[in-house]
């Protein structure tokens, strides 16, 4: 967070990025489930929305967020998206606290297999259980075995 020290006196927040930040975010086409992809706009977007105190500031904010992102492949439609579906949960969220209810609901974990893994988490969402993604292979899975115990 940045703190700007207006002339009269008042103060006004902005987003702080040091002078070595390279704008550099998760490519659009590398091989990773879309919800991540689309959690990158989302934060950036939520960051913008929580931090930046005035209107000016919060459009130009949101301007370099659109740039950054078209410079890593983020299609149009995928900010958008995350944009209106921000403001739907936001409209959630207020009347849920009006009705003073919360919900409660299962979560699975699966790994990531493109084309797989978003139609069983369709399949999932159906029944109501939240699908979180995480990579089927890493590096750590490939180079670090565990001891063979029956050697010892």
């Amino acid at each position: 967070m940045l703190i700007v020290s207006k002339p009269n006196g008042h103060v006004k927040l902005m987003v702080y990025r040091k002078k070595t930040h390279t704008e550099q975010y998760l490519h659009f086409d590398s091989h990773h489930p879309v919800q991540h992809k689309l959690s990158v706009i989302g934060t950036l977007l939520d960051r913008c929305r929580t931090i930046v105190s005035e209107e000016d500031d919060h459009q130009e904010e949101i301007q370099h967020v659109q740039t950054a992102l078209t410079a890593c492949c983020y299609p149009k439609w995928s900010m958008d998206l995350v944009a209106k579906q921000q403001k739907t949960k936001d409209m959630k969220q207020v009347k849920q606290i009006k009705k003073g209810s919360q919900k409660c609901g299962i979560q699975v974990v699966i790994p990531y297999v493109k084309g797989l893994s978003e139609a069983v988490s369709r399949i999932f969402t159906k029944f109501g259980v939240s699908v979180a993604s995480k990579p089927f292979k890493t590096i750590c899975n490939e180079l670090v075995h565990p001891k063979n115990i029956s050697a010892i």
